[in-house]
Formats: structure tokens, C-alpha cells, sequence
């Protein structure tokens, strides 16, 4: 399935971001730390790159994710110019607290105390921007909630005479153009109920966790070491069934529950650290997804002559 997800107070949250970002200095992106870059909207770095602003890149749910991988991202945004890249969790104050003096890094022409550092903190739905933006202020001012699109307004808030940060709504874009990142997106609820079949994304994530974590898998639902080898992705689930012994009326295995539970288990990070793409895995889906590009279009090619006989 297609994942798509652009509900209307986006286009509005995008106009007014654009406006906003004319006057600050410094963007705090805040990305999922098991998909960051299938969690990076293009419309944010769009925005940035048009006002030449530079980027703090803060990989949030560092708790959930591969701490290896993790530090694989870290290394390759830190590469890129003008960017700098962080990994935390907002449940730890401590490494919150760290944010405003690597925005200063950033932006050194605000190192005066007669010129306060401006930031804004932006991202995807539910990732984790409102909260971050709470722990900064040490007080509850943005609403917060285990859904995606909670905020809908921004706000801005002195942390200091130095320091005003702006929070901005949760923005995706009007097209996902890769069909693995909207199923990463779903997996990890940063898109509606409505826009996804728990079975089918879950189905993604087992297939994912068999490739890469079965380990942890098996260890999770109780699944023999040397049966998993042998299991396919929709066989995940229906094993997930029985082994919780979840039924529907007649006995059948209830898929959908099990579905839900899988995907609430990654969720929650009860499965294990797992990340769902590396700088590898991704370079190698980019790869993959232009090569069945240029093979579509030279089979249209192909058909074109036998079109106009």
C-alpha cells in the first residue's frame, strides 16, 4: 500500500512556517531516531536552504533505537554543511539541556548578549517536538499526546534574556515519494489511523525485524531460534496469533489484533533498540527504487512503437 497523509491545517502550518523562519537563526529539526532520514521532511529543508539557516538535527527516541546505527547518522549528518546532528531522548532533562549552546554553535553572530539566539523546532507529527520544547522550558506549555498532529498552532517562549524558541505543528508533505518510508512513517505513528491497515504495516515491520533483528523477535514472542529462519513476514503474524492466543469468533487466528500488538511492541520499544534504516540500507533502497525507474521507462520505450502500429 501507498501511505499518504497531508491533512488541510498542514498547507496552512507550512505558510505560516515559511513566514516564521524569516526571522529566526537557528532550525531544530527533530527527527525519529529509528528512521531519521525517512523522518526528515524535504519541505523543512527546503525552507532552511531558501533562508540559508543552519540545522541542528536532533535525533529523538535515541533510547529506542540501534545505538550503532544511531551513531552511524550522527557521523553522516555531521558531514553535511551547515548542519549538526545529536541524538538524545526526552526523557533525560540533561541531554535537553544541551540544546541552546549547540544552536550558539551554530549561529555565533548571536553569541552577544544584546542579540538573543532565535529557534524554532520543527518536524514531523509525533516525534517529539512539543515535548522537546517542554523539557527546554522546564515547564508544560505545549500539548502533548501519543497521536500525530497535536499541535496546530506554534508558539513562542523565552527560555532566557539569550534564548526564544518557537514551536511549530507536526508537517508532512503533500507526497511521500518512497513507498518504504511511508510504511517506516506508519510503523513508528507519525501518520492518522486512517491513512494506514495495521496489517499490511505491520506485515512491513515484521519483514524488517526477520531481515535485521530477528534475534530479538524471537526472543520477544517466544518463537524457536531455529523455526524463525524459516518464517516469512505474514507468517510473523500469524505466529504472534497463536502463540497469544488470539482468536476470533470460530477459532480463526485474529491477524488484526496481533498486527496491532506488533506494532505497538515496536512502538513502545519493548521489542529491543531497533532502527529501521541505516545510511547503508538507504543509499541501497534509493539505488534499487532508480534502477526499477529506469527499468519502467524502458519498457514504456519498448511499447511506444507497438502503441503507434
Amino acid at each position: 500500500m501507498a501511505i499518504q497523509w497531508y491533512p488541510g491545517h498542514m498547507t496552512s502550518a507550512r505558510k505560516k512556517a515559511a513566514e516564521t523562519m524569516a526571522s529566526i537563526d537557528v532550525v531544530i529539526e527533530v527527527l525519529d531516531a529509528r528512521l531519521p532520514e525517512a523522518s526528515t521532511n524535504p519541505l523543512v529543508r527546503e525552507l532552511r536552504l531558501h533562508r540559508q539557516r543552519p540545522c541542528l538535527k536532533v535525533l529523538n527516541k535515541a533510547d529506542l533505537a540501534d545505538p550503532q546505527v544511531t551513531q552511524a547518522w550522527i557521523a553522516y549528518y555531521n558531514r553535511q554543511e551547515g548542519v549538526r546532528a545529536v541524538a538524545l531522548s526526552c526523557k533525560k532533562p540533561g541531554d535537553v539541556a544541551r540544546l541552546p549552546g549547540l544552536c550558539e554553535a551554530l549561529a555565533p553572530h548571536r553569541s552577544e548578549n544584546t542579540k538573543p539566539l532565535r529557534m524554532m523546532i520543527m518536524g514531523i507529527p509525533n516525534v517529539g517536538k512539543s515535548t522537546l520544547m517542554n523539557v527546554v522550558l522546564q515547564r508544560k506549555l505545549a500539548k502533548v499526546g501519543d497521536e500525530p498532529a497535536v499541535t496546530r498552532a506554534q508558539q513562542t517562549s523565552q527560555l532566557d534574556v539569550r534564548h526564544s524558541i518557537t514551536d511549530t505543528p507536526g508537517l508532512l508533505w503533500p507526497k511521500i515519494e518512497h513507498p518504504s518510508d511511508g510504511l517506516m512513517l506508519a510503523a513508528s505513528h507519525a501518520v492518522g489511523r486512517n491513512a494506514m491497515i495495521d496489517e499490511e504495516v505491520a506485515t512491513f515491520l515484521a519483514g524488517l525485524l526477520l531481515a535485521r533483528y530477528s534475534t530479538l523477535l524471537a526472543k520477544r514472542y517466544g518463537f524457536p531460534a531455529d523455526a524463525i529462519e524459516h518464517l516469512d513476514a505474514v507468517a510473523v503474524i500469524e505466529e504472534i496469533a497463536r502463540r497469544r492466543s488470539l482468536r476470533v469468533r470460530g477459532g480463526e487466528a485474529d491477524l488484526e489484533k496481533a498486527a496491532k500488538m506488533l506494532l505497538q511492541d515496536y512502538r513502545d520499544g519493548v521489542l529491543g533498540r531497533i532502527s529501521l534504516e541505516t545510511p547503508v540500507t538507504r543509499s541501497a533502497m534509493l539505488a534499487a527504487e532508480q534502477t526499477q525507474t529506469v527499468i519502467r521507462g524502458t519498457a514504456l520505450d519498448d511499447d511506444l512503437p507497438a502503441a503507434h502500429a
